[in-house]
């Protein structure tokens, strides 16, 4: 018997014994065992070996990778290997538990940080630029820090389903609030704040924001004056109830319609409850202002929207609130003689304690978090988490969004061969993955984005809907298989024949045409360039850095399963496999060229347009 056979015994003996107490080879249950090969073979283009000790102790096994990376990519807007590693680490419920006790990063300060900056250099370099009325950063400011953040913060989980709350309960810069990049900023950071808190506080505060009140019209809604032909405003009436609590029929827990006798939907609400909701709505205006040039003037209901201090919540000025009772849903009837607020408080609390809202709610988070057509079942699931979560508490939304991403729905692995499972990923989160896992370069580390290839060519950013019913419909079936099939599909509604090539036109900018990840339209910093990696780049652009995957791009197979890892989760088709390794080997080493930087453009640019990287399932 030789050395080999002996050493070849003698691990089949130690396997027997880990395997008798319950242990299994590959699972990283190596102590005491010394493996023996022939070879182990090291590429010179491979950061790791294949070392003879790998075939037992779990090394290569990607499996939970790959479970870490597919969560991370409902969980987040965006993740990196080291991500991928923390929750391998933590699992995945550790890992949500750890994420909801991070501290919050705000966007508000970094957006005024920001707007200081560029107002300090447009007075050093360019002061025939300022005016007057730059006494307030606008939506540039906001969408600089916002992405300045989103590359760095360590509240992954939060800020997803921030993003998620913005396409719930829409403001947009579509409008006059363009100017208001602290609006902006205050708004979102309100939505943050109350991601997971409970539900009813965050409804009340949506609806108390100035930028809500602008955006909807009931700042500075006054009560009715039949002489002059003035009424409550109706807007906000109608679209709270609609787009922001009950929806329009009454419901099922399980989120489908309830059905009369005659077998009919049942409308939640009619033009009484909005007429009479509209009275909630009254009174409401400025809080306070912000320094401005054109002086100091009283605080009024009156004060205008354009000095107005938008980080604050309104202020109720009774004397314009509508008086009497109001009669609300399912009997409620709101007294008469009591404060304005306290009318708000009470029309928001019987909004909560409304039936619906647990499974409109619920729905509209599992399509933005996980799939477009979760089953009865995963949503009536999630209502009784919203109704009590498990400890009598209502509208828990910690709750209610760790039951959506540890659901069966969402984490078992026979959903990922249901075609009927999953959705098409916005054209926002496959931007800001991209940009969050690659390697990137900006001289200050400022990674800030006026993001406007992406919104203009693919019809999304953030902030950016055409209209309070975001840049999709919950209910949106386009024609074809999907309708045929009673599916819905949200995001196609922005997906068509412009958008399409849209988007590849901006992955291009990303990757082909020199890595052009972020930029702005700063003037300061445009015309000033520094050399990086062979290339001039302006001070305030962030770009691809090539130079962290030159040695992986020596081997387009040992590439193409990175990628696969922390963008597609292990569920690269072969054939986007073949076509990027293809493409990859079709740039062959040479002297006239920088073959490795062409690679790596390639396969990314490859990747970013392929559908396994569009489609999450």
């Amino acid at each position: 018997m030789n050395g080999k056979t002996t050493a070849c015994l003698c691990l089949l003996w130690m396997a027997y014994s880990y395997l008798n107490a319950q242990n299994y080879i590959g699972g990283g249950n190596n102590d005491g065992i010394k493996v023996y090969s022939s070879h182990q073979y090291q590429n010179p283009d491979w950061i790791k070996a294949a070392q003879a000790t790998n075939t037992i102790n779990g090394v290569g096994l990607d499996a939970k990778l790959f479970e870490a990376s597919r969560f991370l990519s409902q969980a987040s807007i965006g993740f990196d290997e080291e991500d991928i590693n923390r929750v391998e680490d933590l699992g995945i419920e550790g890992w949500i538990n750890e994420q909801m006790q991070i501290a919050t990063t705000y966007i508000l300060p970094r957006t005024e940080e920001i707007y200081q900056i560029i107002t300090d250099s447009l007075t050093a370099n360019a002061p025939e630029e300022l005016n007057e009325d730059q006494f307030r950063p606008r939506w540039e400011a906001f969408e600089y820090a916002y992405w300045d953040m989103m590359m760095q913060n360590d509240d992954l989980l939060r800020h997803r389903v921030t993003l998620a709350l913005t396409e719930i309960f829409v403001i947009s810069r579509k409008s006059d609030l363009s100017s208001f990049g602290d609006g902006l900023a205050s708004y979102y950071d309100m939505l943050s704040r109350n991601a997971f808190g409970n539900y009813e506080n965050l409804l009340l505060e949506v609806s108390l924001h100035p930028c809500m009140g602008e955006y909807l019209s009931h700042f500075q809604n006054q009560k009715a004056n039949p002489i002059e032909n003035i009424h409550p405003d109706e807007n906000y009436a109608r679209e709270i109830m609609q787009l922001f609590s009950i929806g329009l029929y009454e419901l099922n827990p399980d989120g489908t319609r309830i059905l009369d006798e005659d077998g009919d939907f049942i409308p939640s609400y009619g033009q009484a409850e909005i007429k009479e909701f509209a009275k909630i709505f009254t009174g409401l205006g400025a809080a306070d202002t912000v320094p401005n040039p054109y002086g100091s003037y009283e605080l009024n209901f009156w004060r205008g929207f354009w000095t107005t201090d938008v980080t604050v919540p309104m202020k109720m000025y009774d004397d314009f609130h509508e008086p009497g009772p109001k009669y609300l849903l399912k009997g409620k009837v709101v007294p008469a003689g009591q404060s304005g607020m306290q009318d708000i408080k009470d029309a928001i609390h019987n909004l909560f304690q409304h039936p619906n809202v647990g499974p409109f709610i619920g729905y509209r988070l599992i399509q933005r978090l996980v799939k477009s057509n979760p089953s009865p079942a995963y949503v009536s699931r999630i209502t009784n988490v919203f109704n009590n979560n498990g400890k009598g508490v209502r509208g828990d939304m910690a709750a209610v969004v760790k039951a959506i991403l540890m659901d069966g729905e969402a984490r078992a692995c026979t959903f990922l061969s249901d075609e009927k499972n999953g959705r098409l990923k916005e054209p926002l989160i496959r931007y800001s993955h991209f940009a969050r896992a690659v390697s990137k370069f900006n001289p200050f580390d400022y990674y800030w984005n006026i993001n406007w290839n992406l919104s203009s060519e693919a019809g999304q950013d953030i902030f950016d809907s055409p209209s309070v019913f975001n840049f999709y419909l919950p209910d949106h079936s386009p024609i074809g298989a999907i309708a045929d099939n009673d599916l819905v599909a949200p995001e196609y509604n922005i997906h068509n024949t412009r958008t399409g090539p849209g988007y590849m036109n901006a992955v291009h900018r990303y990757t082909a045409d020199w890595g052009d990840i972020m930029h702005t339209w700063e003037q300061w910093g445009r015309w000033e360039f520094i050399a990086e990696e062979d290339h001039d780049y302006s001070l305030t652009e962030v770009v691809l850095k090539t130079q962290d995957y030159r040695v992986l791009s020596r081997d387009p197979e040992a590439f193409v399963n990175e990628l696969d890892r922390v963008f597609t989760h292990g569920t690269m088709s072969a054939n986007t496999r073949s076509v990027i390794t293809n493409t990859m080997n079709q740039i062959p080493p040479s002297q006239w060229y920088d073959y490795e930087e062409n690679r790596i453009y390639l396969a990314f640019y490859i990747l970013l347009i392929s559908p396994d990287y569009a489609v999450m399932r």
